[in-house]
């Protein structure tokens, strides 16, 4: 791969502005988006997902969007691969890759090159049938027992993720976070962007995503997606919002209470999403609130020293989030 194009990544919580500021820089360095966002590989889920629509991506092209159909499986691995070969394609044709999202695992996978433990189908069918029979509930207790570290990571709502992270530690004896790659140097030397914003205004950005996701249309479009299948998939199916409509469609609860746990469950997916990315040394912060955050992004771009992330110019209450909220 050449060593004259050196891949940037925008990560961070969801709703700081990541989108924005990624079609800025891939419009200022004539570069072409990676998505990494695990949802948006969904064909279908885009109020829900918040996807960018096409005629707002000023032309730019967009990969890793609308691969899957709802009925399959989104797997780390897969995209790893994929994500992979579309940037190797991108410098190729000489362009920048910009990354951009907020997946954790599928950060690390695609930028450390994570290596992923064998899997045994007996040891699979075993946790998999728990959450078949008894839910995400009795699956994350499971995990919380074995491996509190993962069980504090990953989603509560990630069943088929937390259904892997107890295969891995039966099967090597070691916790799940012993299987990822030591963070080093990102693979080809991409240059990682975290976004952020202060807390309190994140969280009224959340509210307002959701009440617009919901106003328009975020119940029908789940309606049109469990006619292809939205029910039958592992994957698409537990994403928040989609998971609490599908709730409010088997009456399990009223419109407004489904509303209201889709906010509180991105919330806390935002405070888990910001914990993760804290810990990452390489990561160097903008404030999207900041007028001048594209020009901050470019500088901080331009500038090969590590940033400190305590002395980021991101907001005190953003940087002080607890790590386990």
């Amino acid at each position: 791969m050449s060593g004259a194009i050196r891949p940037v990544a925008v990560v961070g919580p969801t709703a700081t502005g990541k989108s924005d500021l990624a079609l800025e820089l891939a419009e200022r360095l004539d570069g072409e988006i990676v998505n990494i966002d695990a949802m948006q590989l969904y064909r279908g889920m885009d109020i829900g997902t918040a996807k960018l629509p096409p005629e707002q991506r000023r032309g730019i092209p967009h990969h890793q969007l609308d691969v899957l159909d709802v009925t399959e499986t989104a797997t780390v691995a897969a995209y790893q691969s994929a994500a992979a070969a579309d940037v190797e394609a991108i410098v190729a044709r000489g362009r920048l890759p910009v990354i951009v999202g907020g997946s954790m695992m599928y950060v690390q996978a695609l930028l450390d090159q994570w290596e992923f433990p064998a899997t045994d189908p007996r040891v699979r069918a075993k946790w998999e049938a728990l959450l078949a029979e008894e839910g995400v509930n009795a699956v994350h207790e499971a995990l919380h027992r074995a491996d509190p570290a993962a069980a504090a990571t990953i989603l509560p709502t990630d069943g088929r993720r937390m259904v892997r992270a107890l295969e891995v530690v039966e099967l090597t004896g070691r916790p799940f976070a012993a299987s990822a790659p030591a963070v080093g140097e990102p693979r080809w030397g991409t240059r990682i962007l975290g976004v952020d914003r202060d807390t309190a205004e994140l969280d009224r950005r959340i509210a307002q995503r959701t009440d617009t996701m919901f106003e328009t249309g975020l119940v029908e479009e789940v309606r049109g997606l469990v006619e292809r299948g939205l029910r039958e998939g592992q994957t698409a199916r537990r994403a928040i919002g989609y998971a609490q409509v599908l709730s409010f469609l088997d009456q399990e609860y009223d419109l407004p209470e489904a509303r209201e746990r889709t906010f509180i469950g991105t919330r806390r997916y935002v405070r888990r999403q910001r914990s993760w990315f804290r810990r990452d040394h390489r990561v160097r912060w903008v404030d999207a609130a900041n007028p001048a955050a594209t020009e901050r992004a470019l500088s901080l771009l331009a500038d090969s020293a590590v940033s400190d992330p305590a002395h980021s110019g991101v907001p005190d209450s953003a940087a002080k989030e607890p790590t386990h909220p």
